[in-house]
């Protein structure tokens, strides 16, 4: 059901008007509920309740939720156009089981503590160690290690039963959410403009490539040295979110595909639809989540995730 190109056009802007609408009312939502009059003195420093509340509360939780739906879905676009699948998403490889990991072992060890970039550290390290296999192993390599960095998050909970401070720390990691977070999350989850800026360009080269290898080369694209620039950028996009933000499921699936369904599969015009409408979605899945009574973002994703997983796969042939 692509839209018509009149529509395709605007598509952009209105995925930026829809952001914006949402990040107002993040703004304004929460435990205290601030008016638009106030939300603005709050901004402006004209009101110094409002103004802590939004600056030192909402605002980082605000651009850390942004630069993680940002990152996770332009990831998924990224693996899907890898594989030529669009069921692929970031987790498929275990590049989130590994970032998980990282984390979850940087937290009981106690480096979380002495320093938050430890968390981001942990998780790239172990995501990057697996960078090396082939092409052709990645899919069976990815159902090995998810199921060995499962164990080693297993393993870890177990041990620290009796830390409660270190396995609550462990357990938001793994549900998945941006409560708490401050601007020292929101500097390490910066990179993840870098790493989008350096995809933006790649757009053309994606799109080679998903008329097939063979084909990519006879129009001189380097297929290998691409496939491996889309394999880094989707592991380092992947690690960063899953470190300051835990486990967040399926935005890397959801976002990609329906905006594949609706602009269609030009991969130029993808890139930044999805940087946005990821950010985008987040965001709303935020909001339901603090509507419900404080529903933390990896299950409110995993709700919306799980029907749409189901319905793709009832309309596969």
């Amino acid at each position: 059901m692509i839209l018509p190109a009149r529509l395709v056009r605007w598509a952009l802007p209105a995925l930026l008007v829809l952001l914006a609408v949402l990040a107002v009312a993040a703004l304004m939502s929460g435990d205290m509920i601030l008016s638009p009059a106030r939300t603005w003195a709050g901004l402006c420093g004209e009101d110094s309740l409002a103004s802590t509340i939004i600056w030192q509360i909402r605002m980082p939780r605000l651009i850390v939720g942004m630069l993680v739906g940002a990152a996770l879905s332009s990831a998924g676009l990224v693996m899907q156009a890898f594989f030529r699948n669009n069921l692929a998403n970031p987790g498929l490889l275990g590049v989130s089981g590994g970032g998980a990991a990282g984390a979850v072992v940087t937290i009981a060890a106690g480096w979380a503590s002495a320093s938050l970039w430890f968390l981001p550290l942990g998780a790239i390290v172990v995501v990057l160690a697996r960078r090396g296999a082939s092409t052709e192993r990645l899919l069976l390599a990815g159902v090995a290690l998810n199921a060995l960095l499962g164990a080693v998050t297993s393993y870890v909970l177990t041990q620290y039963t009796g830390l409660y401070e270190r396995n609550t720390q462990i357990l938001f990691w793994l549900m998945g959410g941006v409560e708490d977070r401050t601007w020292e999350h929101v500097q390490i989850a910066l990179p993840i403009i870098v790493a989008a800026a350096v995809l933006w360009p790649l757009g053309r080269q994606m799109d080679l490539l998903s008329l097939g290898v063979p084909e990519a080369q006879s129009l001189g694209v380097d297929t290998r040295r691409l496939r491996r620039h889309l394999l880094v950028l989707s592991t380092v996009l992947t690690a960063l979110a899953t470190a300051v933000a835990g486990a967040v499921g399926f935005v890397g699936l959801i976002v990609p595909h329906i905006l594949r369904l609706l602009v269609g599969p030009e991969h130029r015009r993808l890139v930044p639809l999805t940087l946005v409408g990821g950010a985008a979605f987040v965001l709303g899945c935020d909001l339901v989540g603090r509507a419900a009574g404080g529903l933390r973002l990896g299950i409110v994703t995993s709700l919306v995730g799980g029907p749409f997983f189901l319905w793709l796969l009832r309309k596969l042939p």
